[in-house]
Order: C-alpha cells, then sequence, then structure tokens
C-alpha cells in the first residue's frame, strides 16, 4: 500500500476499514473543564483514578476540585500500581465493585488509564480475570456490554491510552505483559493538558515519547487492512485491523511532528512548545494505532517488561525492577525494522525522513538500514540503553523472551513479515546492542 492509495483487498480479505476514537479536547489548561464535562455526561458519583505520585501534584488538586465545583460525590483511588499487574488489576476491580460509581475520571499515565478501563470492565461486568484477556494466554470473551463513562486525563505524552481500547497489565505467573482490547474499553472523553507534562523528568519525556514514536511507525508499516482476513460479521472487525489511509495520517504527523520536537522536548524542560508539540503527537498517533494497531517492537517489549530482572531507571519513583514501557519497545524497534522493511521499503524510508534522516539516494535495499540508523541516533541522543544488554539481557535470556513474545499474537500477526519463534530469536539477537 502506498502512501495514498486505498488499497484493492485480496481475495477473501477485509474491503473496508472502520475509524474509531474517544472524543477528544486538547489545550493547555484544559484539565479544569473535568468537572463540567463530568456532569454533561450525567455523573453524580466518580471514581477518580491515580497513583499516588499524581496524586501529590498540583493537577490531582486542580481535578478533584473542579469535579467537587461541579457538584460531584468524588471518591478516590490512588492506589494504582506503576506498570500494572493482575494483582493491581483485581485490587481495582474490587474497589469499582465496592463503591459504585456512575462513571470514572482518570488521571495519570498509562498505568492509571488502563487500570481504570480494568476497573470500569470488571465492576461493570465481573468475570474471572482471565475472561476478557486476549487469546491465547485468556479466553479472548466479548465484552457484552457497554461501560460506564470514562473521562481519561493523560499526564504523560506517550502511551495514547486516553483513545485507545486497549489496557495492559503484567501477568505475574507468566512473567509476561497481556491485555485486554475491546472498543468498550475506550474512554468516552480525552481531556489532553499539555501542562501536565510540564514537570515530568526527562527521562520519563524521553521513554514516553520513544513510545509515541513507535507508535506511529508500527502502525504505519503494519500489513495493511486490505490483506487482513475479513471478519465473519462487521462488528468483529478488530481494532488492530491494519495500516489504513486514516491510521496513515496520524502516523505521518505524528513522526514529523517528533522529528522537529522531541529532543528539544526531553532535553529543556522549559520548552513549553516542545512539550506541547510532542503531547498532540502523542495523541494522534494514539489515535492511529488505535485503529491500526501495532507490531513487533511491542510485541517484543512485553518480555522484556515482564522478565525483568534488577533494571533499575533513573527518572522513575519505584524501588522495583522496571524497564519502562517506551524503553522496552525502543531498545527493539532498529532490529525489528530492519527486518520488515523489504516488505514496504518506501513507507520505512519516509519514517526516517519524517523523523529527520537524510535519505537522498536511498534505495529500497537502504530502507532498513536508514530507519534502524536513525532510530539509534534518537536513542542515543535521549540517552536510552544500548539495546537489550542495556536493560540486563544476555544471549542467555533470548530463548525466555522469545517465549515471552511469542504468545503476543494481537500484535505479532499484525506485522507486515511472519514472525515465527525463529525469526523473534534472532531479532532479540539483533537487539542486544547497537553501538
Amino acid at each position: 500500500m502506498s502512501c495514498c492509495d486505498i488499497p484493492i483487498p485480496a481475495d477473501g480479505c477485509d474491503g473496508a476499514f472502520t475509524v474509531d476514537s474517544s472524543r477528544v479536547t486538547f489545550g493547555r489548561g484544559c484539565l479544569a473543564e473535568v468537572g463540567d464535562r463530568a456532569r454533561t455526561l450525567g455523573l453524580r458519583r466518580v471514581a477518580l483514578f491515580s497513583d499516588a505520585d499524581v496524586a501529590a501534584l498540583p493537577v490531582f488538586a486542580t481535578t478533584y476540585d473542579s469535579l467537587i465545583a461541579a457538584g460531584l460525590d468524588v471518591v478516590p483511588y490512588t492506589d494504582v500500581h506503576v506498570e500494572p499487574t493482575d494483582v493491581s488489576f483485581l485490587q481495582a476491580a474490587r474497589f469499582a465493585q465496592e463503591s459504585k460509581p456512575d462513571g470514572y475520571i482518570s488521571l495519570g499515565g498509562g498505568s492509571v488509564i488502563d487500570t481504570c478501563k480494568a476497573a470500569n470492565l470488571y465492576g461493570t461486568h465481573p468475570a474471572d480475570l482471565l475472561a476478557y484477556v486476549n487469546a491465547p494466554i485468556g479466553e479472548g470473551r466479548p465484552v457484552p456490554g457497554p461501560l460506564k463513562p470514562h473521562i481519561a486525563c493523560p499526564t504523560t505524552a506517550g502511551t495514547g491510552s486516553e483513545v485507545t481500547g486497549i489496557a495492559i497489565f503484567d501477568l505475574l505467573a507468566l512473567k509476561a505483559k497481556t491485555g485486554i482490547a475491546s472498543h468498550a474499553l475506550r474512554p468516552t472523553e480525552a481531556l489532553v493538558d499539555p501542562d501536565c507534562t510540564a514537570s515530568l523528568p526527562r527521562e520519563v519525556v524521553a521513554s514516553a515519547g520513544l513510545d509515541v514514536l513507535s507508535h506511529a511507525l508500527e502502525s504505519y508499516t503494519a500489513r495493511p487492512y486490505s490483506r487482513r482476513r475479513a471478519p465473519e460479521r462487521p462488528s468483529l472487525r478488530p481494532m488492530s485491523q491494519g495500516a489504513n489511509p486514516w491510521s496513515d495520517m496520524g502516523c505521518r504527523q505524528a513522526l514529523r511532528t517528533l522529528g522537529q520536537f522531541f529532543e528539544r522536548a526531553v532535553s529543556d524542560a522549559s520548552d513549553s512548545e516542545a512539550r506541547e508539540q510532542v503531547m498532540w503527537a502523542a495523541t494522534l498517533a494514539g489515535i492511529a494505532f488505535g485503529n491500526a494497531g501495532v507490531h513487533a517492537p511491542h510485541g517484543m517489549a512485553y518480555a522484556v517488561a515482564g522478565l525483568v530482572r534488577d533494571f533499575r531507571p533513573s527518572g522513575y519513583p519505584t524501588e522495583e525492577p522496571l524497564v519502562p514501557h517506551g524503553m522496552a519497545v525502543i531498545v527493539n524497534a532498529p532490529a525489528a525494522f530492519r527486518f520488515t522493511a523489504e516488505v514496504s521499503p518506501e513507507r520505512h524510508l519516509e519514517g526516517a525522513r519524517l523523523l529527520g534522516a537524510d535519505t537522498r539516494g536511498a534505495g529500497a535495499q537502504d530502507a532498513g538500514e536508514v530507519l534502524a540508523g536513525e532510530l539509534v541516533r534518537i536513542m542515543r541522543a535521549v540517552g536510552m540503553p544500548n539495546g537489550l544488554s542495556g536493560v540486563g539481557y544476555t544471549d542467555d535470556d533470548v530463548a525466555a523472551l522469545t517465549e515471552g513474545a511469542y504468545p503476543q499474537q494481537r500484535l505479532l500477526q499484525n506485522a507486515p513479515r511472519e514472525m515465527s519463534k525463529p525469526v523473534l530469536a534472532d531479532l532479540f539477537r539483533n537487539a542486544l546492542r547497537y553501538w
């Protein structure tokens, strides 16, 4: 599929794509609108989800005060676990069942928004945890009906969770990440206030921004929707439907914006323009991948994060071993895009060009190396580790990483090339170090 063409579907494949998104309000200071937004939705008793660190910041007081001023009964939940687990999801679900709100507000990064989605789901439609979890790890049971209204207020420029129907968590028994994907999980509204990122440490801005970058690149290079098998019924069309003309627009603009502003946003916390633009790129990429899906770098990242032993990143307020999500994604990305480039070299080259690489004179055979080289340059510029070795993995871990990534079929099947176990093992080996 070229950059602008609407492709002819292959036999038996889908001939249409669906565009979904939360209602989005974007702009400085819009967080103060949350009370009026909630009241307009008819809410009276709301659960306000956050984590302990965000709860201590002025943005939490702004949110809480706006809700109270609108005459709402507010029930705070600030025990969200950074990088949620099955245990923390269940704890949040119990809170939802006991507090019985008629709507939800999430204020925080992807961990908070995803936990709020899960609480809304299991509080509204109680079931065993694995009932709604993606197959083959869980049953992949369809959500039986609508959820309660949810207004998502992101405080980081990265995950895009405020506009997607995806909730990710660590399944502790498997030492791997998995998730729930359903249109029903998509927040009703998103209030995207760039002022929320003003105090973020550079390390958090870097990791979250690289998640945005990979969202856009993966969605742009995903298998085209017209090469995905047609669903049995239109209502069963997956959210990860493949690259499509709508998602392409968001991906290209997100990459172009990151190429101009990302490194500035990391290096200078006072550069409000750069941080606002990266927040906008995160919203664009979130809507894009929420309708196209990501692929190999994210599928591999779930194993990287789930099997972490003793890596502790600077800038993150946690004493537990942790590979932040964006970091877990980007350490795989150069190796993955070197491999996928032969399917759509023009898209890989365009991605590199939009990010700032000089692609003049580069041919199809150069696409993978050009894009990988630009990603490595950006990684080094914003202080990322040198591949998997930089977060504590060695060649001895390749087999375990492969086994951890292979069950992520919802993502891997969206890749433009087959992601078999031998292929994944090679990609993990090639991702051990880049310089």
